[in-house]
């Protein structure tokens, strides 16, 4: 006889009629996504910057060449990209339309504008809600499913049989792999004038800095340019250094940071240890522990990266969860908490570490042998 499923709690009134809402809305949240995709693509950051910031939905419209049957259709949008933060709205114009603003979310969906602090974020957007991306989030389930013997591979390999970030995404779609490159490129440099401002005392005092998959070099130079007696090298694969200009700013070395680490008082990890898995983040930590000289002679490691903490807050919080789940789909990755980093220093034979700065959802970490 088969046993009886334990009796459910029955909600009352209220709180069925909020959890429907609620499914709504976390059943949907692709939408928001969707609909966020659509701004960009269509350039609605960009239209909005050049009127000035603020708009009506009729000239919105127009600058877009938005036909006049579809209006009442990008209002809809607009309302619910408001509802999401997207975008900001209020006050009427002297037609008594509706007013649609930029906020600081959407000024950083601005293309073409040229300021030291401004990387725009159209390409990540687009990266993370391209069809790959989907496709290989739909199979999280069948993923979960499959053992495996050996390092698991990410969601985004089991369904495409490619990895991001080398030949294999080149292959599956060289657009795609362009995207996810100029993605990575955004999201990195963002906040560089913050990290300046913020944490100037960082790099005071350094003669060399090595920045580890440091790309074209845009925070190697921001250093330099603040700090003008520390010696840049920008350590990246053969592929990304082939394709960087030489200057007399910043030296450029083609090389794995799994194999050697150009020598240097410190050397910098910005937003690359989330990408790999503990056991290669101990390899790379340990090459760049063999880098630097003891901390009585000002060697560091600084790491600037998630650091995954509750306390921060709801929205922050949900923000780096969702950030481990991206890790979790399409890299060998995770975010981690100051414990999961504090154990991985601790293995690849550091003796001490300090936080030093918390800048949003990330933190700046030096880390001592």
């Amino acid at each position: 006889m088969a046993a009886q499923a334990p009796a459910i709690e029955v909600p009352t009134d209220a709180e069925l009629l909020q959890a429907q809402a609620d499914l709504w809305r976390h059943t949907l949240y692709y939408l928001t996504s969707m609909g966020l995709r659509c701004a960009v693509k269509l350039g609605i950051p960009t239209a909005m910057h050049n009127l000035g910031g603020v708009t009506s939905l009729p000239d919105l419209a127009a600058a877009l060449s938005i036909p006049a049957s579809k209006q009442p259709f990008l209002g809809r949008l607009m309302r619910a990209l408001v509802t999401s933060g997207v975008f900001a709205a209020g006050g009427k114009d002297d037609s008594e339309a509706e007013l649609f603003r930029l906020n600081p979310l959407s000024r950083v969906l601005v293309d073409d504008v040229v300021a030291d602090d401004h990387h725009s974020q159209t390409s990540f957007v687009l990266a993370g809600t391209s069809p790959h991306y989907m496709e290989a989030a739909l199979g999280m389930a069948d993923w979960f499913k499959k053992d495996v013997t050996g390092p698991v591979p990410s969601v985004f390999e089991d369904v495409h049989s490619a990895s991001l970030f080398d030949e294999t995404t080149a292959a599956l779609d060289p657009e795609l792999d362009a995207l996810v490159t100029e993605g990575l490129e955004a999201h990195d440099n963002l906040g560089i004038g913050t990290i300046m401002r913020e944490c100037h005392d960082l790099f005071k005092g350094l003669e060399s800095l090595t920045d580890c998959c440091g790309g074209d070099g845009k925070t190697a130079r921001a250093i330099t340019k603040a700090h003008p007696h520390v010696k840049c090298t920008v350590l990246d694969l053969p592929k990304v250094i082939q394709k960087t200009p030489s200057d007399c700013v910043v030296n450029y070395v083609a090389g794995d940071l799994f194999h050697t680490v150009p020598k240097a008082q410190a050397v910098m990890l910005k937003l690359v240890l989330h990408h790999w898995s503990d056991d290669d983040c101990v390899k790379i930590l340990t090459q760049c522990k063999n880098a630097i000289p003891s901390s009585e002679e000002g060697g560091k490691v600084i790491v600037i990266d998630i650091v995954v903490e509750p306390s921060l807050g709801p929205v922050m919080f949900e923000a780096q969860t969702l950030m481990d789940l991206l890790m979790l789909v399409f890299t060998r990755g995770r975010q981690r908490s100051e414990n999961d980093w504090r154990e991985l220093f601790m293995k690849a034979g550091f003796t001490d570490y300090k936080i030093i700065k918390k800048l949003g959802a990330r933190g700046v970490i030096e880390v001592y042998k």
